[in-house]
């Protein structure tokens, strides 16, 4: 088996964030052929070049920029476990870094992230939105703690990660009082025809409501269709169109887009996912999010 020397590492984590060797002598309190050949340790162990000259200076290589952020955690999580150990903890909040797939519901996902701000270990959340592909490879090269989705990563997905349910919803149609009065009667037969706001193809939302619009036989007039739901939401507000919605997000969505329930959508239902590349959560934060989205989701919608 291959072993890291961490020793070379930290050397080459210094002069990184220093910029210089001649400021990691400096920090270190070694000598610049000392630093050298233990970097140059390293590289020959990592078949690869850490650094290349940029000018006077040093700068670094793509493997490099990788290499130091895998360091950046290595020491971080170095010092925190010395804190931890000596019993005097070093107040600093644990990061967490989620991804977000830039297409869930913000209600939704405010509410499943936030219990990870009440744990009482203190937590720094670092929130990124993106394309669920993006952010799987993301995850996979640890640049992210976890994943949150409205999908499941797909088996095509090549690096190792795992799909962790947290909960599922009904999905319900809104609009403004105008469209309700005109809608609610002999629903969902009112629907054809009708006016609707739609998330953009490609979206599991999406591919359930043009199943379900099939399998009834309804024909909406598409007003418009939005990668964007909170802009979904605000053009649904002045009454453009209707709009499906988590049943779970129902009384903010009323309260925040003045909208009211023209009714449920019979067999569909909206999923939420923390994808890892655990196959059991072990980050205290993730865990707190698992664990109360599924009891909360159980308590919401059990029948």
């Amino acid at each position: 088996m291959d072993w890291l020397n961490y020793h070379h590492l930290h050397y080459f984590w210094i002069v990184a964030r220093e910029g210089s060797i001649t400021r990691a002598c400096e920090v270190l309190q070694l000598s610049q052929p000392t630093i050298s050949a233990q970097i140059k340790e390293l590289e020959s162990a990592l078949k690869s070049s850490l650094f290349q000259r940029q000018g006077r200076g040093l700068a670094l290589t793509e493997t490099g920029r990788v290499v130091f952020r895998y360091a950046e955690e290595i020491f971080s999580l170095g010092r925190e476990l010395q804190s931890q150990i000596r019993g005097n903890p070093s107040g600093q909040p644990m990061r967490l870094r989620v991804g977000l797939v830039d297409v869930m519901p913000k209600l939704i996902a405010a509410k499943l992230l936030e219990p990870a701000l009440q744990i009482p270990l203190g937590v720094r959340m670092i929130c990124t939105e993106g394309k669920l592909d993006r952010l799987a490879a993301e995850l996979s090269v640890h640049q992210l703690d976890v994943v949150i989705s409205d999908a499941p990563l797909p088996p095509s997905f090549k690096a190792k990660a795992f799909n962790h349910l947290l909960g599922e919803s009904p999905v319900l149609i809104v609009g403004t009082a105008a469209l309700r009065a005109r809608y609610q009667n002999d629903f969902p037969r009112s629907l054809n025809h009708a006016p609707f706001l739609l998330p953009t193809e490609g979206t599991s939302l999406r591919r359930s409501l043009d199943q379900w619009f099939q399998s009834q036989k309804i024909h909406p007039v598409i007003r418009g269709e939005f990668e964007d739901s909170a802009l979904l939401k605000t053009f649904g507000q002045s009454g453009l169109g209707m709009f499906a919605i988590p049943a779970a997000t129902e009384m903010e969505t009323q309260r925040n887009y003045h909208v009211q329930r023209i009714g449920q959508i019979a067999g569909v239902t909206e999923r939420f996912y923390a994808i890892s590349i655990e196959r059991k959560l072990k980050h205290p934060a993730v865990v707190a999010i698992s664990e109360q989205a599924k009891s909360q989701f159980a308590r919401e919608f059990a029948e």
